[in-house]
């Protein structure tokens, strides 16, 4: 085992490391990859002996370490002029912006890069460059109480005009009971301002990737927001309610329909509640359901590769993403698939799996790619607070873009 190799492995004492021992022509391969639940470190060990077996002349050596640390440990090996090869860990940016990574292309096959889907892709471009393939996902839908909704008389709301009229009716049914869930908070007000602005045309940013915080089209969808709010179809304390409080709502039955990731029904059954729920598109005025999807990726340090290195390392991204393994691979940790295929092959293993692939291929993703997303995150949720307790939607959202764009 080379000197490299034993800096990863003793640079994190918490971390779980898998390694193999090759020949001197082996051309190494060094990946960290984050560990999203009790299942990750076995996979992956039996990932590193299934691709060390079927590739003869590539060594992967693959460390499993836990999103508590992997921060830490990737930023002092890149410290220490140890980075890996491959990282599979959320953000990306900072590592771009400081000259580290390669393109994917360079990296990953023309086949392979052809299954992604392309508004995944398009979150890590910059410049022009895609520096970062989707590892998995999640995405975001509406949950609704399935005997609330026919106890009130109601079919599921698919656009702004069907949702009012649903939370009113709802309201009449059973005054007790939420009608639809908001959350401002600063845990996650920026993902509200995502539905509303997104699914009315808007968004963060426009086609040129140009701030647009004040257009018609959000402050439009921010008055909906706040309108259902003031006219007490919500719950009454949206700025403090944070997602999990909205969770456990929909979990007791408090609040009829909610906004949540597709890892609600096990939050739900964790909490030792049942709910006959149903899931169904973001309601949406303008015809066409945005949901906001999260991802994470996989990313290739330059670190000087020769032709047959970079070889090796797109042999790993097709081992990776073979169809059946890569769905596998999703549903062992319950997320959702960044292929077409992948998603094929998930929806037909997982009935349950079917709605959430659809909905996580129309994902739009928060522009985390420009330099100003901390302080526009911050932004929006605040604006969203004053618009609560009263003020101009359009005037905070006015001034909003003057301190974001000048």
């Amino acid at each position: 085992m080379n000197k490299k190799v034993m800096a990863m492995i003793a640079a994190s004492a918490m971390a779980a490391s898998f390694s193999m021992v090759g020949s001197a022509e082996d051309i190494e391969i060094n990946v960290i990859a984050a560990e999203y639940g009790q299942n990750t470190a076995d996979w992956w060990k039996t990932f590193q002996e299934d691709f060390n077996n079927d590739n003869p002349g590539i060594k992967l050596n693959a460390e499993v370490v836990s999103w508590n640390d992997i921060y830490t440990v990737v930023n002092t090996r890149i410290q220490g002029n140890n980075a890996p090869d491959v990282l599979n860990i959320d953000v990306f940016a900072d590592y771009q912006a400081d000259d580290l990574l390669l393109p994917a292309k360079d990296y990953v096959s023309e086949e392979t890069y052809a299954k992604m889907y392309p508004s995944f892709l398009a979150q890590s471009e910059v410049d022009g460059e895609v520096w970062a393939v989707p590892d998995l996902a999640s995405a975001r839908a509406m949950y609704y109480n399935k005997d609330i909704l026919e106890a009130a008389g109601v079919d599921v709301p698919t656009t702004w005009d069907e949702l009012r009229a649903a939370c009113e009716a709802i309201k009449e049914y059973d005054d007790t009971i939420y009608p639809w869930g908001i959350d401002m908070t600063t845990d996650e007000g920026q993902a509200a301002f995502a539905y509303y602005t997104w699914n009315n045309g808007g968004g963060f940013v426009d086609e040129n990737g140009e701030w647009t915080l004040n257009s018609a089209a959000n402050v439009e969808a921010l008055e909906f927001a706040i309108g259902l709010v003031n006219d007490g179809l919500t719950n009454s304390d949206p700025a403090n309610d944070t997602r999990y409080d909205l969770q456990d709502m929909f979990g007791t039955g408090q609040v009829a329909m909610v906004i949540a990731p597709n890892s609600l029904p096990t939050y739900i059954a964790d909490g030792g509640h049942e709910v006959n729920f149903g899931v169904a598109s973001i309601p949406c005025n303008n015809g066409e359901s945005v949901s906001a999807g999260v991802m994470d990726r996989f990313m290739c340090f330059d670190n000087g590769y020769s032709d047959e290195k970079l070889e090796a390392i797109k042999t790993f991204f097709d081992y990776f993403y073979d169809d059946d393994r890569y769905s596998d691979w999703v549903l062992m940790e319950g997320f959702l698939p960044a292929t077409e295929a992948g998603g094929e092959a998930v929806a037909a293993a997982d009935e349950s799996m079917a709605a959430w692939v659809d909905i996580v291929g129309s994902s739009k993703f928060y522009p985390t790619a420009k330099a100003e997303w901390a302080d526009v995150k911050q932004g929006v949720i605040e604006a969203e607070q004053r618009a609560l307790l009263g003020e101009d939607v359009q005037t905070v959202l006015d001034e909003l873009q003057e301190d974001i764009a000048g």
